[in-house]
């Protein structure tokens, strides 16, 4: 491997000198400036289409849909954020299996920079077919590669030509293979300083995480990854491939990404505008589902009780207990004509129809249909072919308009939500021998509301009102979701997702000893049944890019008594530092601790049980500290305090844990949560504890 720095020169068995590779920087950095003064008239070219655009002929439905992609592409080429637009070259060998890329060079950045669309680009797009080969060339499978060239760039540059700062380049067509970690640019673009929001991995995916990237549409993926394994910048990636590779469908039926709290959503908030996508809908389960606003909180066992799985049988039930008997007949009026429709015919009818389970009000439309056919097989052999016309007219008279009332009426999903919940009697029929008595008397309201309107909906409640809304009418369903952190979604979480997926796919992300949630699964195999992709497969990502060695050791000593199937995780990064001390005063130690990381470069979090936080976060302050919160996320802030609870996805150079024993014993899954605790650290971990620590962490 050659490597050349500005400040440093590592020679090795490729001819020149110093000065000549001084040279070669010169020239890509002319090169750079080139691509600049390229990508700043695609800008203004965009902009001036959508002036000329505006006069183009043809009929209005397409001059409308050419104006808004050209606005679109306009928008998001002037809110490309300034960044290196390269961060890799590829040069092909003369060999024929090269095919078209024979001898060719191609650079490779964050999307495509060319002088004018019809020509060559200057760079090419990282999800193009031909970058796979980036990521995916080695020594043993050159794939027609002479030399693969990364090019290293000063921290938080905005791409301007004196930014470029190194080049290394691997030689494949003479067997130099590089082992993972061995390539500084990519170690060093890895291990840099976390500030701000989360940051792409596009310079530094691994082969396997691109294999996952690179998945099909059709193909529904789980992702269960270690600690700094790269899971989610993986998915976040995937969406911004899949979107690039699929654009025309995924426009039409939309892309969704779902985190687990708004703090994790500002933390990730830039990834995908750095990667050229703008118009991704990014949200939690609760925004899913957030029909009303909420204004009441369950108890533990009714919460627990609502997240199951059995809900979705009650409420199935609760529902359709709505369909009743069919009256003795109806006689339909015709002009001077009586059409009689005897109650044996349509009793079979709402039979048919229950027995087709069409959701609710598809069903309600397929009564009335197949009552209304009834009525014409009559009117047609008395007076010839009715129309459809007729047929609607038919459809909303007083008779077949009240049989339908009667047998399969008209219902909202939150009229059976309360009708459930404000009727112990009502509850006891559907729940019979699905749910017992205490889980029964857990759910009915102790004052229902005199009317729905005025009810006020638990976050649980408006699950179960999600639920029955997708069994009257099927939600509009996206093209491909993306779910993070989703070993901790409950089952009627998953359902939720599941209707909003129902004809498309899934990417699943997730580590099972990061489940805190007292519903969290066991078993991937579990969750993608609740999420409706029995089909998906799961892949396990066990190599941590991110979380020094001495960090994972300490964690996997947690994995032992977690109980979930999962293999410990290894890190690559032998770097790092881990410190674990008893102290006498924790609060005094924390801000000695936060005080000594502040000397260094890098974000810092304080993390504590979460009825600390506040306290820990005013001594920091009292101490003449300036501290972020957990609503501070995303943003540029070196020190934050945070409760365990929300600390889940995210990464800091520098992490505190205070008092581990206090967060274990804060909920029943307390281990689970010290261990995503600890391994939020990229650089440097300080345990501080005053009791004794918990049993696995004390040998």
């Amino acid at each position: 491997m050659t490597s050349y720095a500005q400040d440093a020169y590592t020679p090795d068995s490729r001819a020149g000198d110093a000065a000549g590779l001084d040279d070669e920087l010169a020239e890509e950095r002319r090169y750079v400036a080139l691509c600049r003064d390229a990508m700043t008239r695609q800008v203004e070219d965009a902009g001036l289409q959508v002036t000329e655009g505006q006069d183009v002929s043809g009929d209005g439905a397409s001059a409308e849909a050419l104006g808004r992609y050209l606005r679109t592409r306009a928008r998001d080429m002037a809110q490309e954020p300034d960044s290196p637009l390269f961060f890799g070259r590829l040069d092909f060998d003369d060999a024929p299996e090269t095919g078209d890329h024979r001898r060719q060079r191609y650079y490779i950045g964050r999307r495509r920079v060319s002088e004018h669309p019809a020509a060559p680009p200057l760079v090419v797009d990282w999800r193009a077919p031909v970058s796979r080969t980036f990521y995916q060339a080695s020594a043993l499978e050159p794939q027609g590669v002479a030399v693969r060239r990364r090019f290293g760039w000063a921290p938080l540059s905005s791409g301007e030509p004196k930014d470029l700062t190194g080049m290394e380049d691997e030689h494949l067509d003479r067997q130099e293979d590089v082992p993972a970690g061995a390539s500084r640019i990519v170690a060093a673009e890895i291990e840099r300083p976390r500030t701000g929001p989360m940051r792409d991995i596009a310079a530094t995916i691994q082969p396997e995480q691109d294999d996952l990237v690179r998945r099909e549409l059709a193909d529904s993926v789980c992702i269960q990854g270690a600690p700094g394994s790269g899971k989610t910048a993986v998915g976040l990636h995937r969406a911004a491939y899949l979107l690039y590779t699929y654009p025309q469908r995924l426009q039409r039926s939309g892309l969704l990404i779902i985190g687990p709290n708004q703090t994790f959503l500002r933390y990730i908030a830039q990834v995908l505008p750095a990667l050229g996508e703008i118009d991704i809908a990014q949200c939690t389960v609760e925004d899913v589902v957030a029909h009303h606003p909420v204004q009441a909180v369950d108890g533990e066992l009714a919460a627990a009780v609502k997240q199951s799985h059995r809900m979705a049988a009650v409420l199935e039930r609760a529902l359709y207990s709505r369909v009743t008997a069919v009256p003795d007949g109806i006689t339909v009026p015709d002009g001077s004509y009586r059409w009689r429709v005897y109650g044996d015919e349509l009793s079979r009818i709402v039979e048919e129809v229950r027995e087709q389970a069409p959701p609710y009000a598809v069903g309600r439309e397929h009564v009335r249909s197949r009552a209304v056919s009834l009525v014409q097989e009559q009117a047609e052999r008395r007076a010839g072919p009715k129309n459809m016309t007729w047929q609607r007219k038919i459809g909303r008279c007083r008779p077949v308009a009240a049989f339908l009332d009667a047998v399969w009426p008209t219902v909202r999903a939150e009229e059976v939500v309360a009708g459930l919940l404000g009727d112990a009697e009502a509850l006891a029929r559907a729940a019979d021998g699905l749910l017992d008595a205490d889980e029964q008397a857990a759910l009915v309201w102790d004052r229902p509301p005199r009317s729905v309107k005025s009810a006020k909906w638990s976050a649980e409640d408006l699950l179960l009102i999600d639920e029955v809304a997708g069994l009257i009418e099927r939600p509009g369903s996206f093209g491909h979701v993306v779910v993070d952190e989703a070993q901790d979604l409950s089952p009627m979480q998953c359902r939720a997702i599941a209707r909003r997926s129902g004809f498309g796919s899934l990417t699943v992300l997730g580590d099972l000893a990061q489940a805190t949630a007292p519903w969290a699964a066991r078993s991937w195999a579990e969750q993608l049944a609740h999420l409706g992709k029995t089909q998906g497969t799961v892949t396990e990502l066990t190599t941590g890019f991110r979380v020094p060695a001495a960090v994972m050791s300490l964690a996997n000593r947690l994995l032992g008594a977690l109980d979930v199937d999962v293999p410990p995780a290894r890190s690559l990064r032998q770097d790092g530092e881990l410190t674990v001390r008893q102290v006498p005063d924790l609060l005094s130690a924390t801000v000695d601790a936060a005080r000594r990381a502040l000397t260094q470069e890098g974000a810092i979090a304080v993390i504590t049980a979460d009825a600390e936080a506040e306290r820990t976060a005013e001594a920091l302050r009292a101490a003449g500290l300036e501290v972020a919160t957990s609503e501070d996320v995303g943003t540029a802030a070196r020190l934050a305090v945070l409760p365990a609870k929300v600390v889940k996805g995210l990464e800091y150079d520098h992490v505190i844990v205070v008092e581990p024993s206090a967060i274990v014993a804060a909920e029943p899954r307390g281990l689970h949560r010290l261990y995503v605790a600890v391994t939020r650290a990229v650089s440097r971990l300080d345990v501080l504890h005053a009791d004794p620590l918990p049993e696995p962490l004390a040998g």
